[in-house]
């Protein structure tokens, strides 16, 4: 772990998370703070978001901002800019994402729209704006939240797969572009990982899947560590395994085929 003081000073004085209600972006705020991070907080939800940024304020030394928004609207970045006006914002964590369950032609159009405004427009929005500052200042971070799903086609969250590989895609051109002015750029791509949204989706609880699940805080501690390095980490020596075989020794028909099945398997009521 990177001592915090240098952290603070790479990164700080002020965090931005998406998603932070819950699961990986809460955890992300948590371990920030700890880092000496002041945090300004952002999802949809208001009532957990609050308790969140209560339980910080009430537990470690940062401040808190909150900002209630939904990322599929047109104007949540300007929501969140006139939240940050007064603020140094050195960090960007994109982690909220919406994952459309199920066969892509089972379900609404909107729902599939609404994840390409939250999981691509969002993130590309928050690097564009933060991303300029952070340029000119020749120091900060931008951590997107990709998912081992962008490696390959995934059925059942065809949506949500896609645009992990948009994001992936993005933090690896981002950090070659902003390397030279020393930001850095990172895509984190966990597997499963036990949040509320991965319970919320009913998956089942045995089999190879169930058998990789990873706590929030591992991934998220394994991330911030891994900022500041290569432009991807995939979270857990098990996930790492699986994208080494699925990426390089498999044709591309078998790995595909292969996390069909393991996708059917996993939810087997879809």
């Amino acid at each position: 772990m990177i001592d915090p003081t240098v952290f603070c000073d790479r990164y700080g004085p002020w965090a931005l998370v998406t998603g932070a209600a819950e699961g990986l972006g809460a955890e992300f705020a948590r371990q920030l703070a700890d880092r000496g991070l002041n945090l300004v907080l952002v999802d949809r939800q208001p009532d957990p978001l609050r308790e969140v940024a209560q339980e910080l304020e009430h537990t470690t030394a940062a401040q808190v901002r909150t900002v209630v928004t939904d990322l599929a609207q047109r104007d949540f970045l300007l929501r969140i800019e006139q939240t940050t006006a007064d603020l140094e914002v050195g960090l960007v964590i994109s982690c909220a994402a919406v994952s459309p369950l199920g066969p892509l032609l089972d379900l609404d159009l909107e729902s599939q729209l609404a994840a390409l405004r939250s999981n691509c427009e969002a993130p590309l929005s928050l690097a564009h704006a933060y991303g300029r500052a952070m340029r000119r200042r020749r120091r900060g971070g931008i951590l997107l939240v990709s998912s081992l799903s962008a490696l390959q086609g995934t059925p059942l969250v065809a949506t949500y797969a896609a645009t992990k590989a948009f994001n992936l895609v993005l933090a690896e051109s981002l950090w070659a572009e902003l390397r030279e002015h020393d930001v850095h750029v990172l895509a984190v791509l966990p597997g499963p990982t036990a949040t509320p949204g991965y319970w919320a989706s009913e998956p089942r609880t045995d089999g190879l899947a169930a058998r990789l699940v990873m706590s929030s805080g591992d991934v998220v501690t394994d991330a911030l560590d891994a900022l500041g390095g290569s432009p991807t980490r995939v979270s857990g020596p098990w996930n790492r395994l699986s994208a080494f075989v699925l990426g390089r020794l498999l044709p591309r028909r078998l790995a595909v085929s292969f996390i069909a099945g393991q996708m059917r398997r996993l939810y087997p009521h879809r």
